[in-house]
Parts: structure tokens; sequence; C-alpha cells
């Protein structure tokens, strides 16, 4: 595991406890806002950004801070994920269903070193589960190694990410995953997206859009654990590639090839 590991963790459950749940299922409606089109934030989504940006400042002073957050209110901000050391936050990652008062959420944080990331990790406060990766060393649920499989399903299981996808390619991603695949609602929270992959319950998954809050600790979880992710063209996921979009993801290489081969 990354030597920060048990810090970042702590960090992580005490954001839950003492700003997050206290929100869940208890927000007014002038507590919900929409900063851009189909894309809320709230009150506990800036709360916990505040509270994880000055716990992981005083754990590691000499990294930057790239919040969603603060990117959503000064975009220059990220430019950080340019620094030689930086933790990408995302507050409350699938805000829309924790505005409804509904799961799944996490936190997702990662670190990354020179626009590659060295570890990351997935929290969900409401079944305390943990993901946790370190580059290069492995995976794991709740300490437990874990290995990507798939779900062994004759027909794999997908789910589609195509709302930022012009409506030429939408209409062509929805049919291709209708013609090759078990096409399931997607949990509109990379927190659980990429678990899921993981856990065998999805085989791929497809995004157009892919900041780096919402896929750093992620990518790195699925790809440390045996899966594949890359973008469209087939090179490799980085976090600092944040003009670049759309990004394939696979429970395994022989998922994700065949994936490429029926989507793209």
């Amino acid at each position: 595991m990354h030597n920060l590991y048990e810090p970042v963790s702590a960090i992580m459950r005490a954001c839950s406890e003492t700003v997050i749940l206290k929100h869940f299922q208890n927000l007014s409606a002038g507590q919900i806002e929409e900063k851009a089109p189909n894309d809320l934030v709230t009150v506990a989504d800036k709360e916990s950004e505040r509270f994880l940006t000055t716990k992981l400042g005083e754990l590691l002073p000499e990294a930057a801070i790239l919040g969603e957050e603060a990117t959503a209110a000064d975009p220059s901000v990220m430019q950080r994920i340019h620094a030689p050391l930086c933790w990408v936050i995302d507050p409350i990652d699938g805000t829309g269903n924790f505005a409804r008062g509904q799961s799944p959420f996490g936190i997702l944080i990662a670190l990354v070193r020179g626009g590659e990331t060295e570890a990351g990790w997935i929290y969900d406060p409401v079944t305390k589960r943990l993901c946790h990766a370190s580059r290069g060393r492995g995976a794991w649920i709740n300490d437990v190694p874990v290995t990507s499989k798939g779900s062994g399903q004759a027909r794999p299981v997908a789910a589609l990410y195509t709302s930022f996808m012009d409506a030429s390619e939408r209409q062509r991603v929805d049919a291709a995953g209708a013609a090759h695949y078990d096409v399931v609602p997607p949990p509109m929270c990379a927190a659980e997206q990429y678990p899921l992959l993981v856990t065998g319950k999805h085989d791929v998954t497809i995004y157009r859009r892919s900041l780096p809050w919402d896929h750093a600790a992620g990518a790195l979880f699925l790809s440390e654990a045996g899966g594949k992710i890359a973008r469209f063209d087939g090179t490799p996921y980085r976090p600092d590639q944040t003009e670049m979009s759309g990004m394939l993801a696979a429970a395994t290489p022989v998922l994700w090839d065949a994936a490429a081969a029926a989507l793209l």
C-alpha cells in the first residue's frame, strides 16, 4: 500500500462523518445550486472540499491541491494538475444522487506526481467501503487485495455514459452497445462505477468527458486490479491531459479490446 494510505483514509472517514453525512437526506432547496446545466453543487460539496483541502494540505504541504469546486469558481486552478505533486479532490462524486437523497455517492482523492496518478482512494460514506490503489503495488477494497476478472456473463454488462457525446456519436454508441452488450443504467457516480468494474458487476464503461477529479483515483484502481482504461485511440489515460476527452474502461484487457472493436 501507499505510505499515506492510513492518514488519507482517516481524513476521508472524518470528512464523511463530520461533514457529508450530516447533510445527506437533509438538504434544503437553498442548499442545492446548479453551477452549470445538469451539474449540481450542494453546501455539502463545498464544506467537504474545504475540509479535505485543509487536512491534505497539512499532511503534505509541498503538494498543490486541485479541487472540483475550487476549479468551478476559478478555472485557472486546473493548471495545478501540472505541478510536480498534486492532490486531486472530488469532495462528493455523484452529487446528483446525493442531492436527491440517494446512493451511490463518494469521495475521490488522488495523489498525482509528474502527471501520473501515484495513489488513489475511493470512499463510500454510506457503506464505509474504501477502495485504494498504489501505482505498481496493487489494489484493495477494505484492505483486501482485489483482482478484476469481469462478470463472466455470456453477454457482457456495459454502462454507457453518452450524455456528453454529440447526437450522432451517442446514437452510434447506444446502437452498438445494444447489439453487443447487456446495457444497464450507469450509477452516475465514478466512485461507484470503478468498483462495479473491479468487482465483476460491470464489464465495460465508456465516457466522453474525463475530468481529473472524476477519474484519476478510479482509473488507477481499475488498472492496478488488472483492468484496462485508455483513450479512444488506445493511448494510456493520464490525469494531466485535461484537454483530451473520451475514455473506454473494461474489467480486463481482453474485454477492452472487444469493446474498442464494438463501440469505437
